[in-house]
């Protein structure tokens, strides 16, 4: 039987221009839910169509800012550096996705995505916008957990980590500020309330976290569930 073949976005790598970058993490993490991983380099928003055809799933992957012209605000003098073809053709990868009921797993700025392409909106910078807020943009190494996250009950979220709350690794400045349409919360962080998690109300596979469970594939008690779900869901359409 062949496995489910599940796409990965890819980002710019911000030090050198004119290169795609992407962590194995992603891949493994793919490999090991038994997903047959294939990485989509941002390219015309027109072809997401044409590469959905040959997709059971797709995972949005993390990096850089989101360009807030696409929710309607201006930049925050804190925002980092945005690539608004990364954004206008994953937002089009997501549209055409939704339409199609395709699997769909977003992981930090993957999960951002996936709220401004329904409609919502940002946290442009933590730090400055949200008084009291936690450290959410740690200096630790990638499969190192920073801080807690309580997992709301009757998610779906709660259902493929079979947890009320999980420590997790935290490696961002923006977070979900108001809920794009047809989706609802899954996940708080513990300390300051932050949007931790997302997903669609509908019975569709359709989950958003701001950590990074990929960094945890070769540690124990990791995140595999999620990457397992999403190739499930893929091998099952």
């Amino acid at each position: 039987m062949s496995r489910p073949v599940i796409g990965i976005t890819i980002a710019y790598d911000g030090r050198r221009e004119g290169v795609f970058s992407l962590r194995r993490d992603y891949l493994r993490s793919i490999e090991a839910a038994g997903g047959l991983p294939l990485v989509l380099a941002p390219g015309k928003p027109s072809d997401a169509p044409e590469l959905l055809d040959r997709l059971q799933g797709l995972v949005l992957t993390g990096g850089s800012d989101v360009d807030p012209g696409l929710y309607g605000q201006p930049p925050h003098p804190r925002l980092g550096t945005v690539f608004r073809d990364r954004d206008e053709f994953e937002l089009a990868l997501v549209h055409e996705a939704l339409d199609r009921d395709l699997p769909m797993l977003g992981i930090c700025r993957g999960h951002q995505v996936l709220n401004v392409a329904t409609g919502g909106t940002l946290i442009q910078d933590i730090p400055s916008d949200v008084s009291g807020g936690a450290v959410h943009d740690s200096e630790r190494e990638r499969w190192q957990r920073s801080h807690e996250v309580r997992i709301l009950a009757g998610t779906r979220l709660r259902a493929l980590l079979g947890a009320d709350t999980v420590e997790v690794n935290s490696f961002h400045h923006q977070a979900v500020k108001d809920l794009g349409r047809g989706l609802r919360v899954s996940a708080l962080s513990a300390e300051d309330s932050i949007v931790e998690g997302i997903e669609a109300e509908a019975g569709r596979f359709v989950v958003g976290v701001q950590w990074h469970p990929e960094s945890f594939w070769n540690q124990p008690g990791g995140f595999g569930s999620l990457f397992e779900g999403v190739v499930r869901a893929g091998a099952g359409r």
